[in-house]
């Protein structure tokens, strides 16, 4: 395991004592792109403890079109709803959801972004399920913390950043959402279908193993080196600045640092200045 990454036996093992003076705190980040509220799951069976997060109230803003659909919250914002959840300061927190990790590496980076420590349940509740580990049922109202946040540790790309990037020779800006999307033959959620031009595709999807876990490192490094990562500077977009995320944490494992652009492509297609490619290439 890397860093990022905690496997559901050594989240067990802390939630029991081991290793920790004080266990992590548990945060259930069950999202859909389209998707019902995961609130009604996550009651009726999440991991002992854990807190439910709503990805639309809580990781994200809502503004003009053109911030895109899921803009990151002000930092006031974000450091409320992380003390409603209990968070003090030196806390760890584990984070996990129930479809590829998306909504778990949101959670992810934004805690890592404000100094917090974060780690991703790899494989999500399916692999907690899996491990033969109990779940319980009902709301945790957990105790207010105190923590304290300071978002800007990680590197974020505005519009402009995203457009510089992709138009660089030295560095790549790689599009995580699916294929059909990229090439512009389907678009169901923005207003133009395409891709910012000069991005390159890479869809999420293939950065897990068939058990929904990320795959290894090496293999990722195989990956990301095969699409032609080299030594440069790398960035990632999405539709909205969501799944994206969960790319960021597969180039993390496999050793790379990327920026993420949170607006993505709903930032982007909203401008109509801004230009679209369609197609197969960048």
């Amino acid at each position: 395991m890397t860093g990022h990454l905690i496997t559901p036996h050594e989240l067990d093992a802390l939630l029991h004592g081991d290793g920790a003076a004080r266990p992590p705190v548990i945060l259930d980040v069950r999202w859909r792109l389209g998707g019902p509220d995961g609130h009604p799951l996550y009651l009726d069976g999440h991991i002992p403890g854990a807190v439910y997060v709503d990805l639309e109230r809580d990781l994200a803003a809502h503004g003009a079109p053109a911030e895109g659909r899921h803009p990151l919250p002000s930092a006031a914002a974000f450091e409320a709803s992380a003390r409603r959840w209990g968070l003090d300061d030196g806390d760890v927190v584990v984070v996990y959801d129930d479809d590829k990790g998306w909504g778990a590496a949101r959670a992810w980076w934004m805690l890592t972004d404000a100094g917090a420590t974060a780690r991703v349940l790899d494989g999500g509740l399916a692999a907690w399920r899996s491990a033969g580990l109990p779940l319980e049922v009902g709301d945790v109202e957990p105790v207010p913390g105190g923590v304290t946040l300071h978002p800007g540790a990680l590197t974020r790309l505005t519009t402009e950043e995203a457009a510089a990037l992709a138009a660089r020779p030295d560095a790549t800006l790689l599009d995580a959402r699916a294929g059909e999307r990229y090439r512009g033959e389907v678009e169901p959620l923005d207003p133009r279908a395409g891709h910012i031009p000069g991005a390159l595709s890479a869809p999420t999807t293939e950065n897990l193993a068939p058990d929904g876990t990320l795959r290894s490192a090496d293999d990722l490094r195989a990956r990301f080196a095969g699409l032609g990562l080299g030594d440069g500077p790398v960035g990632v977009y999405c539709g909205s600045g969501v799944s994206a995320a969960q790319q960021v944490l597969a180039l993390a494992v496999a050793g790379y640092d990327a920026a993420l652009y949170p607006g993505s492509w709903s930032a982007w297609s909203n401008q109509p200045d801004r230009a679209v490619a369609t197609g197969p290439t960048p």
